[in-house]
C-alpha cells in the first residue's frame, strides 16, 4: 500500500528539559496526526494512552468515521447510499479493492464467492465434538481457526494469490459456519449451500430449510439480512479489527487471525450489544413502564443503564441506525408483527431519548444495535445468534484490513508499551527464611 499521508508543520514537544521536534501528518479527511516513532529513541519516554483513544495505530484507506457529525464512509462512499442501493457482495468487491465493481467485475466476483461455500465433508465432524448446548460463538471460534488444517494451501501470506483465495473462502465459508453452529444447537440437520442464490438468501436457507418442507425465499428478509450485513461490514480500527492486526501482525495465517477477532467481537462491551439492548427493551416490557424506567436511568445510585444509546465513537446520531430502523420496520410488517410491542418501547424510548435534555446533554443517540435486535428477532435468529451474525458480516472488513496491513512496508508486529508500578528489584528470598 502506497502512503498518502500530506506532510504538514510539525509539533514541538519539551520533555525532561529537552525540546524535540515531532512530523505531524494529515490524512485525506479527518484530524492530524503527530509522529511519535522515534519519541523513545530520542527522549527516553512512552506516550500512556489506555484503550488507545488517541493513537493511530495504522495508516488505512479502507473505512473513515466522523464521530462528532455521524459520518461512516467505507472507501469514501457513504454508508447510507451504500444501504439504499448497493448489495453486500458489492460492498465486500468495494472494501477489498477500493472500488465499485462493474457488471463484469461483479459477476466475477460472485462466482468466486459462491463456489467457494462449500466446506470440506470432514469439516463438519468438528461440529459433532461439541456439546449441543455450547454457545454458537464458541463453535465459531474454535471452527474458523480449523480452517487452516483444511485449507494449508491458502496460507502462505506472503503469496498475494493465496492471500485472495484464503479472503475468499473465507467470506464465502462463515455463512456456511454460523448455519452449521445455529442447526447444531437446535438439533437440525445441516443445509448445503445452493449456488444458484445470492448470498443473504443461501444464508436464511441454510439456516431455516427443514427435510420436510421447502424453503420459500422471502425477498423482503433476504434483502433486510443483506443491509444488515452492509451495515456491520467495517468499522475502521474497532476493537475486533485491531485484534486481527494484531495477531497479523506476528505472521500468523489468516483464518487463525480472523478467528482471533471472532474472539474479541464475542465480548459483551463488543459484538453482544445488540443482544443487550433487546433485553432491556424485553424488561421495560410495555410503554407505561418507560418513565420509571428513565427515572432509574437517570438516578446516579441507580445501576440501570441505557442500552442502544451512544457509542465510543459517535457523538452523534449513528448513521447506521436510520437505516436499521427502516429495515425494523419492514421486517416487523413482513412478519406480521407491527404491533410488536418491543417496536413500541423502542419508538418511544428514542423519542423520549431526542427529546430529553439530560440524554442530549450526554449526546446518547440511538445507535445501530438499538434497532438491530428487534430486527433479527422478528427475523427468527435466537439471541445467541445476534453476534454470529455480526461476525458473518464483519469478516469481509477484517479481511480487508488484514489485507492492508500485510502490503504496508511500514508495518511492524505490534507491541505496545506499559508503565510498570510493580516491584522494584530485589534479591530472591530461599524458601526456609520468608
Amino acid at each position: 500500500m502506497e502512503s498518502k499521508v500530506t506532510k504538514k508543520p510539525s509539533a514541538t514537544l519539551t520533555v525532561n528539559n529537552r525540546q524535540i521536534e515531532l512530523p505531524v501528518y494529515g490524512g485525506s479527511v479527518g484530524p492530524d496526526v503527530v509522529d511519535i516513532r522515534k519519541l523513545y529513541s530520542e527522549t527516553g519516554v512512552f506516550t500512556y494512552d489506555p484503550g488507545f483513544t488517541s493513537t493511530a495505530s495504522c495508516e488505512s484507506q479502507i473505512t473513515y468515521i466522523d464521530g462528532d457529525e455521524g459520518v461512516l464512509l467505507y472507501r469514501g462512499y457513504p454508508i447510507d447510499q451504500l444501504a439504499e442501493h448497493s448489495s453486500f457482495l458489492e460492498v465486500c468487491y468495494l472494501l477489498l479493492h477500493g472500488e465499485l465493481p462493474n457488471e463484469t467485475q461483479l459477476k466475477a466476483f460472485d462466482k468466486a464467492i459462491t463456489y467457494h461455500t462449500m466446506l470440506h465433508a470432514q469439516f463438519d465432524r468438528f461440529f459433532e465434538g461439541y456439546r449441543r448446548d455450547a454457545h454458537p460463538m464458541a463453535v465459531m471460534v474454535g471452527t474458523v481457526g480449523a480452517l487452516a488444517a483444511f485449507y494449508h494451501d491458502s496460507t502462505d501470506i506472503d503469496d498475494s494469490r493465496q492471500r485472495t483465495i484464503a479472503s475468499h473462502r473465507m467470506i464465502a465459508k462463515m455463512p456456511t459456519i454460523a448455519a452449521r453452529a445455529y442447526k447444531y444447537s437446535i438439533g437440525q440437520p445441516f443445509v448445503s449451500p445452493r449456488n444458484n442464490l445470492d448470498y443473504a438468501s443461501n444464508f436464511l436457507r441454510m439456516c431455516f430449510a427443514v427435510p420436510a418442507e421447502d424453503y420459500v425465499i422471502n425477498p423482503v428478509l433476504a434483502r433486510a439480512m443483506d443491509v444488515f450485513f452492509i451495515l456491520h461490514a467495517d468499522h475502521e480500527q474497532n476493537a475486533s479489527t485491531s485484534t486481527v492486526r494484531l495477531a497479523g501482525s506476528s505472521g500468523a495465517n489468516p483464518f487463525a487471525c480472523i478467528a482471533s477477532g471472532i474472539a474479541c467481537l464475542w465480548g459483551p462491551a463488543h459484538g453482544g450489544a445488540n443482544e443487550a439492548a433487546l433485553k432491556m427493551l424485553e424488561e421495560i416490557g410495555t410503554v407505561d413502564h418507560i418513565p420509571e424506567f428513565i427515572r432509574r436511568v437517570k438516578d446516579k445510585d441507580s445501576d440501570v443503564r441505557l442500552m442502544g444509546f451512544g457509542h465510543r465513537v459517535y457523538k452523534n446520531y449513528d448513521p447506521r441506525a436510520k437505516a436499521m430502523q427502516k429495515l425494523c420496520h419492514q421486517v416487523l410488517k413482513e412478519v406480521g408483527a407491527e404491533d410488536n410491542p418491543l417496536l413500541k418501547v423502542a419508538m418511544e424510548l428514542e423519542k423520549i431519548a431526542l427529546s430529553d435534555e439530560y440524554f442530549i446533554q450526554r449526546k446518547l443517540y440511538p445507535n445501530v444495535d438499538f434497532y438491530s435486535g428487534i430486527t433479527l428477532k422478528a427475523m427468527g435468529f435466537p439471541t445467541s445468534m445476534f453476534t454470529v451474525l455480526f461476525a458473518v458480516a464483519r469478516t469481509v472488513g477484517w479481511i480487508a484490513q488484514w489485507t492492508e496491513m500485510m502490503e504496508d512496508p511500514s508495518q511492524k508486529i505490534g507491541r505496545p508499551r506499559q508503565v510498570y508500578t510493580g516491584a522494584g528489584p530485589r534479591d530472591f528470598v530461599p524458601l526456609a527464611k520468608r
